[in-house]
Protein backbone atom coordinates (compact mmCIF):
# COMPACT_ATOMS: atom_id res chain seq x y z
CA UNK A 1 0.00 0.00 0.00
CA UNK A 2 3.24 2.78 0.50
CA UNK A 3 3.94 2.28 -3.09
CA UNK A 4 0.72 2.56 -4.28
CA UNK A 5 -0.36 6.02 -2.08
CA UNK A 6 3.05 7.65 -3.74
CA UNK A 7 1.93 6.77 -6.87
CA UNK A 8 -1.82 8.12 -6.12
CA UNK A 9 -0.18 11.36 -4.63
CA UNK A 10 2.37 11.88 -7.49
CA UNK A 11 -0.70 11.92 -9.83
CA UNK A 12 -3.07 14.21 -7.65
CA UNK A 13 0.14 16.34 -7.13
CA UNK A 14 1.12 17.01 -10.96
CA UNK A 15 -2.68 16.72 -11.41
CA UNK A 16 -3.38 19.71 -9.63
CA UNK A 17 -0.72 21.61 -10.80
CA UNK A 18 -1.39 21.56 -14.81
CA UNK A 19 -4.94 20.89 -14.97
CA UNK A 20 -6.33 24.05 -13.14
CA UNK A 21 -3.70 25.82 -15.70
CA UNK A 22 -4.55 24.65 -18.72
CA UNK A 23 -6.39 27.64 -20.90
CA UNK A 24 -10.03 26.34 -20.68
CA UNK A 25 -10.02 25.53 -16.95
CA UNK A 26 -8.02 28.46 -15.67
CA UNK A 27 -9.91 31.33 -16.67
CA UNK A 28 -12.93 29.53 -15.78
CA UNK A 29 -11.84 29.39 -12.18
CA UNK A 30 -10.80 32.98 -12.54
CA UNK A 31 -13.98 34.22 -13.51
CA UNK A 32 -15.52 32.68 -10.65
CA UNK A 33 -12.69 33.17 -7.44
CA UNK A 34 -10.97 36.08 -8.77
CA UNK A 35 -7.11 36.74 -9.71
CA UNK A 36 -6.30 36.98 -6.50
CA UNK A 37 -8.80 33.99 -5.26
CA UNK A 38 -6.96 31.62 -7.81
CA UNK A 39 -3.52 32.54 -7.08
CA UNK A 40 -4.51 31.85 -3.06
CA UNK A 41 -6.45 28.30 -3.77
CA UNK A 42 -3.85 27.47 -6.40
CA UNK A 43 -1.23 28.10 -3.65
CA UNK A 44 -2.86 26.37 -0.79
CA UNK A 45 -4.06 23.34 -2.88
CA UNK A 46 -0.24 22.87 -4.13
CA UNK A 47 0.89 23.05 -0.65
CA UNK A 48 -1.82 20.04 0.10
CA UNK A 49 -0.30 18.20 -2.26
CA UNK A 50 3.07 18.87 -1.34
CA UNK A 51 2.25 17.92 1.83
CA UNK A 52 0.59 14.68 0.96
CA UNK A 53 3.75 13.33 -1.29
CA UNK A 54 6.04 13.67 1.33
CA UNK A 55 4.15 11.69 3.71
CA UNK A 56 3.47 9.39 1.29
CA UNK A 57 6.98 8.85 0.76
CA UNK A 58 7.90 8.11 4.04
CA UNK A 59 5.62 5.57 4.48
CA UNK A 60 6.74 4.24 1.10
CA UNK A 61 8.96 0.73 1.96
CA UNK A 62 12.55 1.88 2.44
CA UNK A 63 14.96 0.86 -0.26
CA UNK A 64 18.13 2.52 0.22
CA UNK A 65 20.12 3.49 -3.13
CA UNK A 66 22.90 4.76 -0.63
CA UNK A 67 24.42 4.89 2.79
CA UNK A 68 23.92 8.12 4.69
CA UNK A 69 26.86 10.43 5.93
CA UNK A 70 27.09 12.79 8.48
CA UNK A 71 28.90 15.39 5.18
CA UNK A 72 25.49 15.00 3.16
CA UNK A 73 23.54 17.04 5.83
CA UNK A 74 25.78 19.93 4.99
CA UNK A 75 25.03 20.03 1.39
CA UNK A 76 21.51 21.54 2.27
CA UNK A 77 22.48 23.65 5.30
CA UNK A 78 25.16 25.44 2.49
CA UNK A 79 22.40 25.47 -0.05
CA UNK A 80 19.25 26.29 1.74
CA UNK A 81 20.72 29.94 2.70
CA UNK A 82 20.86 30.60 -1.00
CA UNK A 83 16.97 29.18 -1.44
CA UNK A 84 15.66 31.66 1.20
CA UNK A 85 17.20 34.58 -0.20
CA UNK A 86 16.21 33.76 -3.99
CA UNK A 87 12.61 33.29 -2.23
CA UNK A 88 12.96 36.65 -0.08
CA UNK A 89 14.02 38.15 -3.12
CA UNK A 90 11.17 36.91 -5.62
CA UNK A 91 7.90 36.98 -3.66
CA UNK A 92 5.85 40.01 -3.87
CA UNK A 93 7.71 41.95 -6.32
CA UNK A 94 6.31 42.52 -10.58
CA UNK A 95 7.61 39.44 -12.13
CA UNK A 96 5.56 39.29 -15.69
CA UNK A 97 7.73 36.91 -16.98
CA UNK A 98 6.85 33.93 -14.26
CA UNK A 99 4.86 32.84 -11.21
CA UNK A 100 4.51 34.46 -8.09
CA UNK A 101 4.86 37.92 -9.47
CA UNK A 102 2.78 40.67 -7.86
CA UNK A 103 1.62 43.79 -9.74
CA UNK A 104 3.37 42.86 -12.99
CA UNK A 105 1.74 45.95 -14.50
CA UNK A 106 4.12 47.95 -12.43
CA UNK A 107 7.26 46.00 -13.50
CA UNK A 108 10.27 48.34 -14.49
CA UNK A 109 12.99 46.52 -15.90
CA UNK A 110 15.90 49.02 -14.39
CA UNK A 111 14.35 47.89 -11.37
CA UNK A 112 14.38 44.56 -12.85
CA UNK A 113 15.82 43.12 -9.16
CA UNK A 114 16.72 39.15 -9.07
CA UNK A 115 14.37 38.84 -12.53
CA UNK A 116 17.70 40.42 -13.35
CA UNK A 117 19.59 37.34 -12.80
CA UNK A 118 16.96 34.43 -13.76
CA UNK A 119 13.47 34.96 -15.14
CA UNK A 120 12.07 31.94 -12.80
CA UNK A 121 13.38 32.64 -9.46
CA UNK A 122 11.10 30.45 -7.27
CA UNK A 123 11.63 27.74 -9.90
CA UNK A 124 15.76 27.95 -9.46
CA UNK A 125 15.10 27.99 -5.74
CA UNK A 126 12.46 24.77 -5.95
CA UNK A 127 15.54 23.10 -8.03
CA UNK A 128 18.09 24.14 -5.65
CA UNK A 129 16.31 22.81 -2.37
CA UNK A 130 14.99 19.74 -4.07
CA UNK A 131 18.99 18.76 -5.43
CA UNK A 132 20.16 19.35 -2.11
CA UNK A 133 17.56 17.16 -0.22
CA UNK A 134 18.26 14.46 -2.52
CA UNK A 135 21.69 14.38 -1.45
CA UNK A 136 21.19 13.17 2.01
CA UNK A 137 18.05 11.18 1.19
CA UNK A 138 19.17 8.14 -0.64
CA UNK A 139 16.29 5.63 -0.20
CA UNK A 140 14.24 5.30 -3.52
CA UNK A 141 11.02 7.18 -2.26
CA UNK A 142 12.93 9.76 -1.14
CA UNK A 143 14.91 10.22 -4.68
CA UNK A 144 11.94 9.82 -6.98
CA UNK A 145 9.94 12.69 -4.57
CA UNK A 146 13.01 14.98 -4.76
CA UNK A 147 13.96 13.93 -8.37
CA UNK A 148 10.66 14.74 -9.48
CA UNK A 149 10.68 18.48 -7.93
CA UNK A 150 13.81 19.09 -9.55
CA UNK A 151 13.23 17.84 -12.82
CA UNK A 152 9.48 19.90 -12.42
CA UNK A 153 11.48 22.98 -11.56
CA UNK A 154 14.33 22.78 -14.73
CA UNK A 155 11.49 21.87 -17.13
CA UNK A 156 9.14 24.34 -15.53
CA UNK A 157 11.10 27.20 -16.84
CA UNK A 158 10.77 26.06 -20.23
CA UNK A 159 6.91 25.65 -20.21
CA UNK A 160 6.17 29.05 -18.00
CA UNK A 161 8.04 30.66 -20.78
CA UNK A 162 6.54 29.14 -23.70
CA UNK A 163 2.74 29.70 -21.78
CA UNK A 164 4.30 33.63 -20.91
CA UNK A 165 5.52 34.25 -24.95
CA UNK A 166 1.84 33.37 -26.08
CA UNK A 167 0.02 35.44 -23.63
CA UNK A 168 1.77 38.12 -23.57
CA UNK A 169 2.95 38.26 -27.30
CA UNK A 170 6.25 40.88 -28.60
CA UNK A 171 5.73 42.42 -25.25
CA UNK A 172 7.51 39.06 -23.83
CA UNK A 173 10.80 39.79 -26.34
CA UNK A 174 10.88 43.98 -25.56
CA UNK A 175 10.71 43.26 -21.88
CA UNK A 176 13.40 40.60 -22.23
CA UNK A 177 15.77 42.57 -24.07
CA UNK A 178 15.06 45.41 -21.58
CA UNK A 179 16.45 43.70 -18.54
CA UNK A 180 19.35 42.34 -20.28
CA UNK A 181 20.46 45.65 -20.94
CA UNK A 182 20.61 46.75 -17.38
CA UNK A 183 24.07 46.45 -15.26
CA UNK A 184 24.17 43.39 -13.34
CA UNK A 185 24.73 45.36 -10.28
CA UNK A 186 21.76 46.68 -8.28
CA UNK A 187 21.29 50.43 -8.85
CA UNK A 188 21.92 52.52 -5.49
CA UNK A 189 18.04 53.58 -4.32
CA UNK A 190 17.33 49.67 -4.64
CA UNK A 191 19.81 49.11 -2.19
CA UNK A 192 17.88 49.50 1.05
CA UNK A 193 15.37 47.55 -0.28
CA UNK A 194 17.58 44.32 -1.14
CA UNK A 195 19.23 44.64 2.26
CA UNK A 196 15.22 44.08 3.46
CA UNK A 197 14.78 40.91 1.36
CA UNK A 198 17.99 39.30 2.53
CA UNK A 199 17.03 40.01 6.37
CA UNK A 200 13.80 38.01 5.56
CA UNK A 201 15.34 35.60 3.84
CA UNK A 202 17.83 35.36 6.61
CA UNK A 203 14.90 35.01 8.91
CA UNK A 204 13.37 32.57 6.98
CA UNK A 205 16.43 30.02 7.06
CA UNK A 206 16.52 30.47 11.00
CA UNK A 207 12.71 29.86 10.91
CA UNK A 208 13.08 26.38 8.68
CA UNK A 209 15.63 25.17 10.84
CA UNK A 210 13.66 25.44 13.71
CA UNK A 211 9.98 24.05 12.29
CA UNK A 212 12.39 21.42 10.70
CA UNK A 213 12.17 18.58 13.40
CA UNK A 214 8.50 19.40 14.11
CA UNK A 215 7.23 18.91 10.29
CA UNK A 216 9.80 15.96 9.07
CA UNK A 217 11.02 14.08 12.28
CA UNK A 218 14.75 15.40 11.38
CA UNK A 219 16.64 18.15 13.22
CA UNK A 220 18.90 19.36 10.20
CA UNK A 221 21.75 20.41 12.61
CA UNK A 222 22.31 17.27 14.49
Amino acid sequence: MGWLELAVAFLAFFGTHTLPLRPPVRPWLVARLGAAGFGLAYSALSLLMAAWLFIAAARAPHVPLWSWAPWQNLVPLCVMPVVCLIVASAIGRPNPFSFGGAQNDHFDPPRAGIVRYTRHPLLVALALWAGAHLIPNGDVAHILVFGSFAGFALLGRRLVDRRKKRDMGARWSALREAVAAQPLAPRPLSWPGALVRAGCGVLLYVFLLWIHPWLFGVNPID
